[in-house]
């Protein structure tokens, strides 16, 4: 597949949506392009091939030497593995896109799926909790799966062990949809690979990761984005003080969820997590009709997509700066970011400058790493810094 086209006394004719979707691949998995930075080069540029056009040049003014996009060869390999696997691509702006992640400011532009995408329409409740679940607190993720699907509710986890597994189980004839760290084709843990083509059949597998890819720990707070984005609310069922459950319910909360838990007792520390959540302010659950009770009023709206596939209008471009004024701005932003996360609105409003400005300057030091994007809108200085 090209993304070239010859110059001729003609325009050239528009790109295919397989050539866009080449590009967004591409452009997502070139180096330190994560979502928020795609979303803003496709803002800034109309496309994602005019942004891979000046993505060297864009790392060259950040200070980054040598850049190069993603090679085609590695994204025709992703392509010819979701072939083989069977999997699809939903792009950000398809008719199939959950429209739940469709308005987070880190929406995965692409996501690979394996299984009936028909469900990602219907109303979706997530359910995450403790790998090393208590025997009570498998069967209470059991019995809030089954009772939710058959409310007509779609269930979503993590098929991790312990509270994920009970909730995809109870849950695969009603539906249930299973968001993975790694590619959707790598099955972890391996002791679910049953289940997962089991959901696979009857339900979907989602990852936003490539294909062929073994999950990282630093892809489990990703994933857990998702699974938070998808639903409409966030039951813990377990969770230690310190667990990845506790981190689905923070980004539940940044992305205007509700958070729900279930109570244990004081001494169980798989419950610490849970009861931290209640004393906070998050719903107390003792049954699905608990969860149902606690549920928005009105059902979600599908936002308008961010990202069509189709080459709109371009926006006009931000000011042109001189590297004298750039390397300013580069160092008053940095100046004003530590280790703990700051607001990204925060920060512009800090700066007393226009989002238009300050926005290009935040994408060339994330490709520069000296900052890190962190879940809802949030920023932070390096990590070698």
């Amino acid at each position: 597949m090209t993304e070239e086209y010859t110059s001729s006394t003609h325009p050239p004719l528009p790109p295919t949506t397989e050539d866009i979707r080449f590009s967004w691949l591409r452009l997502l998995r070139s180096r330190r392009v994560g979502p928020v930075t795609f979303h803003r080069l496709i803002a800034e540029y109309s496309s994602a091939q005019n942004a891979l056009d000046a993505l060297p040049e864009v790392a060259r003014d950040a200070g980054v030497s040598g850049y190069k996009i993603c090679p085609t060869s590695v994204i025709d390999a992703e392509i010819k593995a979701a072939k083989v696997a069977k999997a699809r691509l939903l792009c950000l702006g398809d008719v199939d896109y959950p429209s739940q992640l469709a308005d987070l400011k880190d929406a995965p532009p692409v996501l690979w799926s394996l299984g009936d995408p028909r469900i990602l329409h219907k109303p979706v409740v997530a359910l995450v909790g403790a790998r090393n679940a208590s025997s009570l607190g498998t069967r209470m993720a059991r019995a809030l799966a089954h009772e939710l699907g058959e409310q007509g509710y779609i269930v979503v986890s993590g098929l991790a062990r312990g509270v994920d597994t009970a909730a995809h189980l109870a849950a695969l004839n009603t539906g249930t949809i299973a968001v993975m760290a790694g590619g959707v084709d790598v099955i972890y843990p391996t002791e679910n690979n049953d289940l997962a083509n089991d959901i696979a059949q009857q339900g979907l597998l989602l990852s936003e990761q490539p294909m062929g890819l073994a999950p990282q720990a630093r892809h489990f707070p990703r994933r857990n984005r998702i699974i938070s984005g998808l639903a409409s609310a966030v039951v813990v069922v377990e969770a230690a003080a310190k667990s990845g459950s506790l981190i689905t319910a923070r980004d539940a909360l940044d992305q205007g969820r509700e958070v729900l838990a279930v109570p244990g007792h004081p001494f169980d520390a798989r419950a610490s997590g849970c009861n931290m959540l209640i004393r906070d302010g998050a719903h107390l659950i003792r049954n699905a009709d608990d969860v149902i009770a606690a549920l928005p009023a009105h059902p979600r709206h599908s936002p308008t997509a961010q990202h069509q596939l189709q080459l709109d209008e371009p926006p006009a471009p931000p000011p042109r700066r001189s590297l004298r004024d750039t390397a300013a701005l580069h160092q008053e932003i940095l100046s004003r970011l530590g280790p703990s996360p700051t607001a990204e609105d925060q920060l512009i409003r800090d700066l007393s400058a226009p989002a238009r400005e300050i926005s290009p300057a935040l994408t060339d030091l994330e490709l520069e790493g000296e900052i890190i994007r962190q879940p809802g809108g949030m920023v932070s200085r390096g990590t070698g810094h």
